[in-house]
């Protein structure tokens, strides 16, 4: 998600959990690789691989988003690879605050390991939030907190083919933020307090040459989970999300990157874990709860341009619908937006990057995104 298991997955899941939906996060990368694997070549009487031989990233980065505002994360990372053809592992922690009163901290780590056979994801956090949910009576000031945690083990049957499962806890409360307020609508009353625990189908075909910094190849991702609450009323739902990223070098410092996204949910779904454009699928242009129902479908692009081994350009578009079902995503209208991004390299041994995007959609309204690595 998910790209995905970077210091910019570490901080995009931070995010998320600020934002009203507990998907899996963005992604991190840069460069073409060949200057790794000639630095690998250069000192291969010095491997660089192994716990020892990883990097440290630290940063207070600053961070804007149209859901909980500006603010200022702090995150420090140790990115590092457990045999020369691995995967990068990373071992983080990290908090945040916005503007907004927003506030979140947490812990991750990820291992690649066994010739990348397995993966292991695991995050735990928790999290202040203050956003709009917009609602059929308009946009309500809200307050989610919350306690969440994510674990996952996935092994590879093939090089570029592994299957997994991973377990999601999420111990929740959602209240107005704020007095005078008009009361939260009747259809979201039973998400204000949910203690939930969710198990997922995770699987993944994975071509990428390279992980942080796709150049050719592809990624297609399905999460598909089942969703159980642990106190209170008896409840449960479905959701299954499908993501297919695919990468293309235009000569040595271009990239075109795409991202296909298709998403289903029950009607039990609670609001915060819907289909939703930007957090389930990294959709810029939008608020994470402005368009969010039982079903999406979108498709993004983006151009990726070197100027040198710090600086680098995007330029990205998308489209993307939400009904309340496959039959019905022309109900709510098409959402577009585009725009324009800047990225400056953070790390000399691993492509990671610090990434402010604009974006404009198309209903005229205009969005900075300050955030650690790319999107997808």
């Amino acid at each position: 998600m998910t790209p995905r298991q970077r210091v910019g997955s570490f901080l995009g899941a931070l995010s998320l959990a600020l934002a009203p939906l507990v998907a899996h996060p963005a992604q991190a990368g840069s460069d073409p690789i060949q200057s790794q694997v000639q630095e690998v070549h250069d000192h291969s009487t010095h491997p660089a691989y192994g716990f020892r031989r990883g990097s440290f990233v630290v940063a207070p980065i600053p961070f804007s988003n149209p859901t909980i505002g500006s603010g200022l994360a702090l995150g420090a990372g140790y990115l590092f690879k457990t045999d020369p053809s691995a995967k990068t592992s990373v071992i983080g922690l990290g908090g945040m605050g916005s503007d907004n009163g927003s506030r979140a901290y947490g812990a991750m780590v990820n291992l690649v390991f066994g010739n990348n056979r397995w993966l292991f994801k695991s995050f735990a956090g928790k999290a202040d939030a203050k956003y709009d949910l917009y609602t059929p009576i308009g946009a309500l000031p809200i307050r989610q907190t919350g306690t969440l945690g994510r674990v996952s083990l996935a092994y590879g049957v093939t090089p570029h083919l592994s299957f997994g499962g991973a377990l999601r806890y999420l111990d929740t409360t959602v209240t107005l933020d704020g007095g005078g307020l008009p009361a939260i609508p009747p259809q979201y009353l039973p998400d204000l307090g949910l203690e939930l625990l969710l198990s997922s189908f995770i699987a993944e075909w994975d071509t990428r040459d390279d992980s942080d910094y796709p150049t050719s190849g592809h990624a297609l991702s399905l999460d598909a989970a089942y969703g159980q609450t642990l106190s209170g009323a008896d409840r449960s739902y479905q959701k299954a999300t499908l993501l297919f990223d695919i990468y293309h070098s235009l000569g040595d410092r271009s990239v075109i990157a795409a991202r296909a996204a298709l998403c289903g949910a029950s009607s039990d779904t609670p609001f915060f874990d819907k289909c939703a454009l930007g957090p389930t699928d990294s959709f810029r242009g939008f608020s994470a709860t402005q368009f969010l129902d039982r079903r999406l479908l979108s498709a993004q692009a983006e151009l990726r341009h070197r100027l040198g081994k710090r600086i680098g350009l995007v330029g990205f578009a998308g489209v993307g619908w939400v009904g309340p079902g496959f039959n019905d995503l022309d109900t709510g209208g098409t959402h577009s937006a585009a725009g324009l991004g800047l990225r400056y390299r953070l790390s000399k041994k691993f492509p990671v990057d610090f990434s402010v995007d604009y974006a404009r959609n198309d209903l005229d309204e205009n969005l900075l995104y300050i955030y650690v690595g790319q999107r997808f």
